[in-house]
């Protein structure tokens, strides 16, 4: 068994099964890997993707419910919105100039789509889409198996000996997939592991990664 996949087991038995991503007007959906459900699930996993940037979710779901109270998470109500309208709506989350402007851009591409998967590659050829984004509207969106790098994610590696403070994003995410590669053969199965293993590192890192020193009280540097 691999460090890392160890790492996710000790995770998993501390704190359970996440629920990501939530969806709004339902909420965490612990145990259930049927999400998103449809066209207009996977749409507020990309927008809620964008609007994470820079800031906590907890500030996420405050600008996508006031989407939803106007029912306007989808593409075609938000870009029938006025532009001022969509900014105070997505206030919460900070940086509401550009990122409207980040989410008309997606809702363009989005379009050309029509339905289909779009590659990793298409998404960063989006302007305001970077690797985190990307990867976090491919996992928990398109239920493709990319694994979301974050902040936590780098700090508890880190921490633990992995990987040197100043790896890049691509290099933690291929220690990632290939460590868990190594030990889940079940496309299915790996694809629930990504999407459990990043929501429980951000659990893990709200308790001990949050505030310097990072760590500190952290059980896995135990094990």
């Amino acid at each position: 068994m691999s460090k890392i996949y160890n790492i996710y087991k000790i995770l998993y038995e501390a704190y359970g099964p996440q629920g990501w991503w939530p969806i709004t007007g339902y909420g965490y959906h612990k145990s259930e890997y049927n999400f998103p459900r449809n066209g207009d699930e996977i749409f507020e996993v990309c927008i809620g993707s964008i609007l994470t940037q820079n800031t906590t979710f907890t500030s996420v779901e405050k600008s996508l419910n006031s989407l939803y109270a106007k029912n306007a998470l989808n593409a075609k109500a938000i870009e029938s919105m006025n532009i001022d309208e969509l900014k105070e709506a997505i206030r919460p989350s900070g940086y509401f100039n550009q990122k409207a402007k980040y989410i008309l851009e997606f809702i363009k591409f989005h379009r050309s789509l029509n339905g289909a998967t779009p590659t990793r590659e298409a998404l960063l050829n989006v302007v305001g889409i970077g690797e985190e984004t990307a990867d976090s509207m491919l996992l928990y969106g398109y239920n493709q198996p990319q694994f979301k790098v974050d902040a936590y994610t780098k700090r508890v590696l880190a921490e633990l000996g992995f990987i040197e403070e100043r790896a890049k994003y691509g290099e933690i995410k291929s220690l990632m997939q290939t460590s868990l590669k190594e030990c889940i053969k079940d496309e299915k199965e790996l694809l629930i592991i990504y999407q459990e293993f990043h929501a429980l590192i951000v659990n893990h890192g709200k308790k001990f990664y949050s505030k310097k020193p990072y760590g500190v009280g952290c059980f896995l540097k135990n094990v």
